[in-house]
């Protein structure tokens, strides 16, 4: 039972399982997004993304909700990302009924184990093939094992819930305490889950370990074990959240399909430990800064004005000295080099040559200390050497006269529009070819043969309603449930079949109930994959046009939509219409990209990058050539 401190055994043995279903998964990158709090994501089969959280000794599950990443990761998310990035996840495994569990990643010749433990402190270990400990979240040293980078990490024993049936038996026998305690705690059910068992065994509470029927009790253990990996219907109050429910039939209450989801929900999101830097800095307006860096650049520039003027009025202070020290190393260069005159300067313990600082032998020129530090060019007059002074004063009188006006002029800040529309979320029916009815029914196509055999055999139902083009080479499509548009849903059918890929404009369409699809031919006959017989009165649509559209859904999620142009219509209000034609489904998929962009303003644009796509697009394009449709 998981609660705010955690996790139970029991959930994380729910949990693996969900995890397991989705393998084959790619780690894609790591990252600490909160003190403490380890995200993982992970890519998965026909470009399924997943989001693993782990905050350790409380709870590991998938999640949904978006995370700001920091900018500069931490050591510990760099290391995982140098040796996982990339890598497959082979396995994932709970260690016995432990609140341990183990991920195996495989990267070119190399299997690395990630171990996230959840209880007490917690951790987040990575190790090599033999466990020896590469590095750990956080470094513990404990009486009985220390995790540490180079030390061999070593597992807890599984516990008696899962070491077979002599074992446990042996350990009711050896246990002094009560039943219920003796399962809370030795065997690590925790006490819910330990007085569940307990109940529907038919034993007393108070009833001594030693003298419980060990047999009876294991069959009850290993069938709550089993409803863990088999039979999860997640339930969830205010309190708590369950993988199933345990005072109630199985499917009373069940409010999510999956338990990561429900724990998803049970758990608050989790904030960043800091206010973001980014956040910080926008509290200064973008006028305010410019003022402030012009401010700052006037300054600078006043006190170059400053220097320069005390400069020319050293260079006249001091006119019959500095005439001197420029006719006698002009006098010298025309005999020595630069290097020559600036040793006979420094060897120079008094006279004039110890008022020279230093000298520019690329500039032909030296620096002289006469209270204010000067730089004159040797081979210049006096004059020529002040009034370089003056046009550095000119220079930075006209760049202070820039900046004022700069700081004058409103800058006008544009007003980002943010949309703030939450992203459709991926469904199971996005892998096939789907849109809603303009009254909300779900229609749903197979993509191929074996997307058209998927359909059938596995999502449809009694209720449903199977449509076909009657043409070779037609998508499967099925109507879940009643609706008042069934002209749409024999649109849909034409639309998505050999009809447009041959260049017609309408096509004949029948329906059936599914008591009529069957794989099971008459004698001599075979029916390939993806096909199906058809038994009974079929109702037909005679000459349905061909027509999809391609629109951009806000509301109730932002995404990509397709169908029959009235059902798109009716939810979209940028949208572009398909008929058959001349351009591949590529370029026609890139068409009608520009076009619903050039209906959304720019500024909204910049949202929208990861949900309008050449991707989602192509995913509605009919089989075939396509022409937009004139006046969209």
């Amino acid at each position: 039972m998981a609660t705010v401190k955690g996790l139970s055994g029991i959930d994380v043995r729910a949990l693996v399982t969900e995890w397991n279903r989705l393998l084959p998964l790619w780690v894609y990158k790591v990252y600490v997004v909160s003190s403490g709090i380890m995200l993982i994501r992970l890519h998965g089969k026909e470009h399924a993304r997943h989001q693993l959280l782990i905050e350790p000794g409380r709870r590991a599950h998938l999640t949904g909700h978006p995370f700001t990443t920091p900018k500069n990761p931490p050591a510990f998310a760099m290391l995982l990302r140098k040796h996982l990035q990339g890598g497959r996840v082979l396995d994932i495994r709970q260690h016995g009924i432990q609140r341990i569990i183990i991920m195996d990643i495989g990267k070119h010749d190399r299997v690395y184990h990630l171990v996230m433990e959840l209880f007490d402190q917690g951790n987040i270990i990575l190790c090599d093939q033999d466990y020896r400990i590469i590095q750990p979240f956080s470094t513990h040293r404990f009486k009985e094992r220390d995790v540490v980078a180079g030390a061999q990490y070593q597992l807890p024993p599984a516990g008696p819930a899962t070491s077979g049936r002599d074992a446990f038996a042996e350990f009711l026998k050896n246990d002094e305490r009560d039943i219920v305690r003796a399962l809370a705690v030795g065997a690590m059910l925790g006490g819910p889950y330990a007085e569940y068992l307990v109940g529907v065994s038919g034993i007393e509470k108070k009833t001594p370990a030693s003298e419980v029927n060990a047999p009876d009790l294991y069959t009850a253990l290993t069938t709550l074990l089993a409803r863990a990996e088999e039979r999860i219907e997640p339930v969830m109050s205010a309190k708590d959240c369950l993988p199933f429910p345990l005072d109630a039939e199985p499917g009373a209450g069940s409010q999510y399909t999956l338990f990561n989801e429900a724990l998803d929900a049970f758990y608050p999101p989790v904030s960043p430990s800091r206010p973001d830097i980014e956040e910080r800095k926008e509290k200064v307006s973008r006028e305010e800064r410019i003022r402030v860096q012009q401010a700052a650049a006037i300054a600078k520039f006043n006190r170059n004005i400053a220097r320069c003027e005390r400069a020319v009025d050293t260079i006249y202070s001091n006119y019959p000295f500095i005439q001197d020290i420029l006719n006698t190393l002009q006098e010298a260069r025309a005999s020595r080099s630069w290097q020559e005159i600036e040793a006979i300067l420094k060897s120079q313990a008094s006279g004039p040559a110890t008022k020279v600082m230093a000298v520019y032998p690329d500039r032909g020129a030296v620096e002289v200390d006469l209270g204010e530090r000067v730089i004159l060019v040797v081979g210049e007059s006096v004059e020529a050497n002040a009034a370089r002074y003056y046009e550095e004063v000119k220079k930075f009188k006209r760049k202070i006269a820039g900046a004022s006006a700069a700081m004058e002029r409103v800058v006008a800040r544009t007003q980002r529009k943010v949309v703030t529309l939450p992203y459709m979320k991926k469904r199971w029916y996005h892998r096939f070819r789907w849109f809603f009815t303009s009254d909300g029914v779900l229609v749903v196509g197979g993509r191929d043969a074996s997307q058209n055999e998927e359909l059938v055999k596995k999502y449809m139902e009694g209720g449903d309603l199977f449509f076909h083009a009657d043409v070779h080479g037609a998508s499967v499509v099925i109507a879940k449930g009643t609706t008042a548009h069934m002209d749409e849903v024999a649109a849909f059918a034409a639309s998505y079949s050999g009809a447009w890929r041959s260049g017609h404009f309408s096509a004949d369409v029948y329906s059936v109930t599914p008591g009529q699809v069957s794989k099971t031919p008459e004698s001599g006959e075979y029916v390939s994959r993806g096909s199906f017989i058809i038994r009974g009165e079929r109702t037909y649509y005679r000459d349905v046009p061909l027509g999809v559209a391609i629109g951009l859904q806000r509301e109730p999620e932002l995404g990509v939509i397709g169908g029959p142009p009235d059902s798109v219509r009716k939810r979209s209000s940028a949208l572009v219409e398909l008929r058959p034609g001349r351009f591949e489904p590529n370029d026609i998929a890139k068409k009608v990209l520009r076009i619903l962009k050039e209906k959304i303003p720019p500024e909204e644009q910049r949202g929208m990058k990861s949900v309008l796509n050449t991707d989602a697009v192509a995913a509605f394009v009919p089989p075939g050539g396509s022409d937009v449709l004139e006046g969209e």
